[in-house]
């Protein structure tokens, strides 16, 4: 031991180290604050008090000296004393918390073990005991009078939901542990009290949105659909006075639902003592969009006093270099912040993670109004899980849910949403939809159509802005050269051209869509080439849309493009079948095309027919409920076994293994940011440490392909790796079409 004394980190910048009875205390008080949100407060401070018991030995404080000098690691286990104490007071599965707080959480198997051998004679054991001994003279409560009492509700599960229950909660005061452990050691070492955010002031941001948005109405050109709109607004917002729950907020496409569902959330914390907004929208395009219109309604204006209060969280978000941008990244890593814009991606793979460093911000969920932009994007084959995650959120951690969508799924179907309350937030939807209904569908089913004829049928549509959507980026790619080549046939000039498509950088997209968006609010003859990445959330207004045939919400979405500002009578949706388009193979896609083409098409049914929509999911629902894993239900095998590195693997909002992400240095990177890009490869490929900062500077030059395609490339000296799932494009980039499948740099070696 140094000194006599027992310490959790060497010397900060001052030279102060930092006592062990300090921060287990301070990590001990953090961590009681956020369970306190969702009842569990005395618990969570408990696993935060016991975390680091382990380093009271004399091998670990010998280890901390050495390693102070040598400015290394201590290399001295350290988690056993913290892991026996929480069994002992806890519970045996709340003693991987403890176990896990450096590492991750371990799966049953493993921890049981762990106790076993503690419970021994080993020096493990030996050393856990000396810890314990040591600690509880400097730290008595370590040692409390008796086990400490669980959530009442844990009792009153079902059988078969108490495993469910007792994993969430497991999560739950994980993310407290080791926040408060990252909080109180960064304030050791900073020299610095530890900063938390007070709670926000939620009615006086409610007050600020209300007044903004008046404003911004005011100031806009009026349209058709306002008044619907304005009516939609209010019957929302009125409905935020309500019990805390789940809720559906359906409304057409272009009803204003960014406003609409941002107004409730806030009044609904205001009337709930609530503590902060979460958004998820599924991608980072639309995530962008929303960030920016809500941080011109709750930001602090200019010369305004005040923190920011939008937090901006993904993969491409600046959360790199000075003033805001520094309370960003640091906001990030556990969503202090009283409104954060993320990505549906980002929000569940940290809800089933087993890193410290992604599941420190789940305990933010507990409290908060939770808003699911576009949730008809959700990953049918992990619907299990993520319902009954949300449903145990609402349930037991005063969380309010929002499922919004013009194309709401039947999730009530789902076992995991039994008996829960359907709380619908506008009244007479299928009246709404009639109301508000901008576009006639055209059905053009027959066969023969090939890209030429479909492009020669775009360049002579009397509208002369005209969107495609189509299924594949292959699809998209060889459209786009089919109206290129029509429109230069044509000799029409005025006429622009774009694509988009992910074989495109973020970069590239991002800047298509604001060309895109200013063309029209011009008036300027566009066509314009998409895949399905258009349809959910992007603000863009055509008068025709052609769209080929795909799942009815899918073709609904893409008619959310058109006539979105009502400024027509009617717009113009052709569904089409190109002779040449091609699908997504996967089972789920299978599934809901075949429950398509049983309601919706000529004869039948309008993809706005909502009846025919909920017959629809039915069918496409019980097409894949006899395979006992569909919907993510094995993922649910493993929740229940406590397995979390099981988990964290299966559950993955993006199957990796069908894409790999490409990095494109185009023409027209600048040189300082070329030879930053560049740094940046070489250290990520070296293996060298360079932080989340390097991918995050990388994503907006990064685009995807097929992941055999990617394979191909690289053995074609076309690519090369940068690290496992990441490589770097040498080849031929299409300024246009980015990387365009049917121009290869060379067909003799590009073999795909």
């Amino acid at each position: 031991m140094v000194g006599g004394e027992l310490y959790a980190h060497s010397a900060n910048e001052a030279g102060v180290r930092h006592a062990l009875a300090d921060h287990l205390r301070g990590s001990a008080a953090l961590a009681r604050r956020f369970g306190e949100v969702f009842g569990a407060g005395e618990i969570a401070a408990y696993l935060a008090l016991v975390h680091d018991v382990g380093k009271g030995t004399c091998p670990w404080q010998e280890g901390l000296e050495r390693a102070e000098k040598a400015t290394g690691r201590v290399g001295v286990p350290h988690k056993g004393a913290g892991s026996v104490l929480a069994e002992r007071y806890v519970g045996k599965p709340f003693a991987a918390l403890v176990h896990g707080h450096h590492g991750g959480l371990p799966d049953r198997d493993r921890i049981r073990e762990e106790l076993l051998a503690l419970a021994g004679e080993g020096p493990d054991a030996v050393a856990a005991r000396e810890a314990v001994t040591a600690v509880q003279a400097l730290v008595p409560e370590i040692v409390p009078p008796g086990r400490l009492p669980l959530p009442a509700w844990l009792r009153g599960l079902k059988p078969g939901d108490g495993p469910l229950g007792v994993e969430m909660l497991s999560r739950m005061l994980f993310s407290t542990l080791v926040d408060a452990d990252f909080l109180d050691t960064a304030a050791h070492f900073a020299d610095q009290p530890v900063h938390v955010r007070p709670d926000a002031d939620v009615a006086g941001l409610h007050k600020r949105f209300e007044e903004r948005r008046s404003s911004f109405i005011a100031g806009r050109e009026p349209g058709a659909v306002d008044n619907v709109r304005e009516e939609i607004y209010q019957q929302v917002v009125a409905a935020a006075t309500g019990a805390p729950g789940m809720y559906v907020l359906h409304v057409p496409t272009g009803g204003g639902k960014t406003l609409a569902s941002m107004g409730f959330a806030l009044r609904h914390a205001a009337e709930h003592t609530l503590h902060r907004v979460v958004v998820a929208v599924p991608f980072i395009s639309i995530t962008e969009q929303n960030a920016q219109v809500y941080r011109q309604m709750l930001d602090p204006a200019e010369g305004e006093h005040g923190e920011p209060v939008i937090l901006e969280h993904h993969s491409s978000a600046d959360l790199d270099g000075d003033g805001t941008a520094r309370w960003a990244r640091l906001a990030a890593e556990n969503w202090d912040a009283p409104v954060v814009v993320t990505t549906t991606v980002q929000l569940f793979q940290s809800l089933f993670d087993r890193r410290p460093s992604a599941m420190r911000k789940l305990h933010r969920l507990a409290g908060s109004v939770i808003v699911l932009d576009e949730v008809q994007a959700l990953p049918d084959r992990l619907l299990a899980p993520i319902l009954s995650a949300l449903r145990s959120l609402v349930d037991h951690f005063g969380a309010t849910v929002v499922f919004a969508s013009a194309t709401q799924p039947e999730f009530w179907r789902m076992p995991e949403l039994e008996g829960a309350a359907r709380l619908e937030m506008v009244r007479n939807v299928e009246e709404l939809f009639a109301r508000l209904r901008r576009v006639e569908y055209t059905w053009r089913l027959e066969d023969g159509q090939t890209w030429d004829a479909l492009a020669r049928d775009m360049v002579t549509e009397p509208e002369r802005q005209v969107l495609a959507v189509v299924n594949t980026t292959v699809d998209a790619a060889r459209l786009h050269r089919a109206v290129t080549e029509a429109t230069a046939a044509a000799g029409d000039d005025d006429v622009r051209v774009l694509h988009l498509s992910t074989r495109m950088t973020a970069g590239h997209r991002r800047a298509v869509i604001a060309q895109v968006r200013k063309r029209l609010m011009l008036g300027l003859p566009t066509l314009f080439v998409s895949t399905s990445l258009i349809e959910a959330g992007v603000d863009l207004d055509f008068p025709c849309v052609y769209r080929a045939m795909a799942p009815a919400e899918s073709m609904q979405q893409a008619a959310g493009r058109c006539n979105r500002d009502g400024r027509r009578e009617r717009g113009r949706v052709v569904i089409m079948r190109p002779a040449e388009g091609g699908f997504p193979k996967d089972k789920v896609y299978r599934a809901a095309r075949d429950a398509t083409g049983l309601h919706f098409g000529p004869g039948l049914s309008d993809p706005d027919d909502l009846a025919a929509l909920s017959r629809y999911y039915a069918d496409r629902y019980s097409a894949q409920g006899s395979d006992g894993r569909a919907f993510g239900k094995a993922i649910q095998d493993l929740r229940r076994d406590l397995d979390f590195p099981g988990v964290a693997a299966e559950f993955q909002m993006i199957e990796e293994d069908h894409t790999t992400p490409v990095v494109v240095l185009r023409d027209c990177v600048t040189a300082p940011e070329r030879d930053r890009i560049e740094h940046d490869i070489g250290r990520l490929r070296d293996g060298l440490p360079c932080g989340p900062g390097a991918l995050r500077r990388l994503q907006p030059h990064t685009a995807a392909l097929p992941r055999q395609e990617a394979e191909d490339a690289v053995r074609a000296d076309l690519a090369r790796p940068i690290t496992d799932g990441l490589v770097e494009w040498r080849g031929h980039y299409d300024e246009q079409r980015g990387l365009d499948r049917d121009q290869p740099e060379d067909r003799s070696q590009f073999i795909i």
